[in-house]
């Protein structure tokens, strides 16, 4: 009996357990290896960090309603007809789309890989990079909106972790 009061108390979290620590590192590691958070996209394109190249893969209009400075535009669509006559098949794409309930960053990080090229994901896409505060393009020239301290801290400051 006691075993059936442990299972009540243990609660949802551990009503299937945790994964060996070395299976988690592997885990963790090939996430890091196929994603980058808007943080530190910004940080590269700012410090001119080389050997990455941001794609946005949103439409026309997407992206003239604003994009991040720096990035190339090729549609999802277009990427195998485009993508070798603009990119240098030795950086490594940063796909970015519309946000985490978009998944054309990932069908476009997909379509990248397919013709050869690092890829990874950009989490939170066009609309964090625009709720941490960074600043953006669009028709009508550069735009930027206030931090949404539900995404970054109010200082704008990197959280830094």
């Amino acid at each position: 009996m006691p075993d059936a009061d442990f299972a009540e108390i243990a609660g949802a979290v551990l009503s299937v357990p945790a994964a060996a620590p070395a299976e988690a590192v592997a885990h963790y590691a090939a996430r890091l290896a196929f994603e980058a958070d808007v943080s530190d996209v910004h940080a590269d394109l700012e410090s001119g960090a080389p050997g990455v190249v941001v794609v946005d893969t949103r439409s026309d209009a997407a992206w003239e309603q604003g994009h991040i400075p720096g990035a190339l535009h090729i549609p999802t669509a277009r990427i195998a007809d485009l993508a070798p006559q603009l990119i240098d098949p030795a950086l490594t794409v940063v796909t970015y789309c519309w946000g985490p309930g978009c998944n054309g960053a990932t069908r476009a990080a997909l379509a990248f890989a397919r013709l050869g090229y690092q890829v990874k994901e950009m989490l939170g896409g066009f609309e964090y990079w625009a709720r941490e505060g960074f600043a953006y393009d669009s028709a009508t020239g550069a735009e930027q909106r206030p931090v949404d301290d539900l995404t970054a801290p109010r200082s704008g400051i990197s959280c830094a972790c």
